[in-house]
């Protein structure tokens, strides 16, 4: 990969400069698979082989995706302000605070010691984070219904993550805050992206992927539920069903968004459905469905094709110095 870009006036210019904070969304993208094989591997009674592995490979990306852009805000902060104030990029500076907070519900299990202070960082930071963007949102920017799409749901995503390494380790009163505060927000957002979806001018070619983003908020309310309830009763049959139609209105959409040039926001598509596939095997075992079972196992299939075309694509566009271009 070239080392810098032309700019608009012909000057050559750091790809550094350009390196967007979307990158964080390869990483939950990868700890979501990474949850998504050790639900499978406990359901079918398997070793954890394949969800360590994945783990180890997210666990380097998030180093390495981490390091670049912490070199840019040190060298390039200029540019990284600029995301910041994006009607559109600044949705996705929760993908930091989600990694961290998936990076522990990864390791709770097997490693309760050292998931702990990584829940507690990237859960302070998912507070700090959520409440500068919702301040930002309902401040003095003038946003329009154009810029509003389904990556709106991040910030609400992350809050309803809390609980799900936060039960486990006993943090009860924290987790009920941010899955509470989540919760209310997906709510309202959802009619607000529904609104812009249906009264507005169709999303632009990058953001249809973010469409998958739908799935997400229901999916992951389901789990965390169920760590803080403990039991199915009505909510938990409502989030996860809701989370199935989403993914249903979502298919109808599939076969536009798959035409479509790659850009980073097709890792939209990974995330949502790791979660609906570990959902579906959290609703298996309660349930003791075979069907569901079965379901989660396909979705998981279906998950690993999605990473390994995401990944590829991924490869390719660097190479080929399509990613880290100014937009």
């Amino acid at each position: 990969m070239n080392a810098s870009v032309e700019t608009g006036t012909g000057q050559p210019e750091s790809r550094l400069a350009h390196f967007p904070i979307t990158f964080f969304a390869t990483v939950m993208g990868m700890l979501g698979l990474t949850l998504a094989l050790h639900a499978g591997e406990r359901a079918f009674g398997l070793s954890g082989l394949f969800s360590n592995t994945a783990l180890i490979a997210s666990v380097a990306l998030l180093v390495t995706v981490a390091a670049l852009y912490g070199l840019k805000l040190l060298t390039q902060f200029r540019m990284a302000a600029a995301e910041w104030h994006h009607p559109v990029r600044l949705a996705f500076f929760p993908t930091v605070s989600i990694s961290l907070i998936l990076l522990a519900t990864a390791l709770v299990g097997a490693h309760p010691a050292l998931a702990e202070p990584i829940w507690i960082v990237g859960t302070v930071l998912q507070g700090g984070l959520a409440l500068l963007v919702i301040s930002d949102w309902i401040g003095h920017r003038d946003f329009k219904p154009g810029q509003m799409n389904a990556a709106w749901f991040i910030p609400a995503v992350g809050n309803i993550l809390v609980p799900i390494a936060g039960a486990p380790l006993g943090y009860l009163e924290i987790s009920w805050l941010f899955f509470s505060g989540g919760l209310l927000f997906w709510v309202v957002l959802l009619t607000l992206v529904m609104n812009r979806l249906t009264f507005h001018e169709p999303l632009p070619s990058r953001l249809q992927p973010t469409l998958v983003i739908l799935i997400a908020p229901p999916a992951v309310g389901f789990i965390a539920w169920m760590r803080l309830n403990g039991a199915m009763d009505q909510l938990a049959m409502f989030l996860i069903h809701a989370a199935y139609v989403f993914a249903l209105i979502v298919a109808t959409q599939l076969p536009k968004i798959l035409r479509l040039p790659f850009a980073l926001s097709f890792w939209a598509l990974s995330f949502p459905l790791a979660a609906l596939t570990v959902a579906t095997f959290v609703y298996a075992e309660e349930m003791g469905s075979a069907f569901h079972k079965g379901l989660g196992a396909g979705l998981l299939a279906l998950l690993l094709v999605v990473i390994a075309v995401l990944v590829g694509r991924t490869g390719v566009a660097i190479a080929r110095g399509e990613i880290c271009r100014p937009e």
